[in-house]
């Protein structure tokens, strides 16, 4: 018995693809503004909170779309970021070595966010 398929389907999902996409840009500048102003020594809970929804709406849907590196990245990004919030108090040097991967990924999704392979963590994507 053939399965039936909706017509639209493909259809519907290159618009959300697209839609995708043309959000990346700002997404990225948004974790940049961020990270600007981010302070290890005094990081402000509404940041910290931004930066993790921000990085969970990322992993969530960038494989979906082509972008499978930019989301598990973000994936991790996102649980060693969780692992901080757990804590009370979170020393500067913990903060500041999650910066310095937050830094990488931006500096790698600008150049391609689509790309297959994300080097500082020598992760390629099928």
């Amino acid at each position: 018995m053939a399965t039936l398929v909706d017509q639209d389907f493909f259809a519907r999902l290159r618009l959300l693809s697209d839609k995708f996409a043309a959000s990346v840009p700002g997404m990225l500048a948004r974790l940049a503004t961020l990270r600007a102003v981010f302070d290890p020594h005094a990081p402000a809970p509404e940041s910290v909170a931004e930066l993790r929804q921000i990085l969970h709406t990322v992993a969530g849907s960038a494989a979906t779309f082509g972008f499978r590196a930019m989301g598990y990245q973000a994936r991790a990004l996102e649980q060693r970021l969780r692992v901080l919030m757990a804590f009370d108090v979170i020393a500067p040097r913990d903060w500041e070595s999650w910066l310095v991967s937050l830094d990488n990924y931006l500096a790698w999704a600008e150049i391609d966010p689509q790309s297959k392979n994300y080097p500082d963590e020598n992760v390629q994507q099928q």
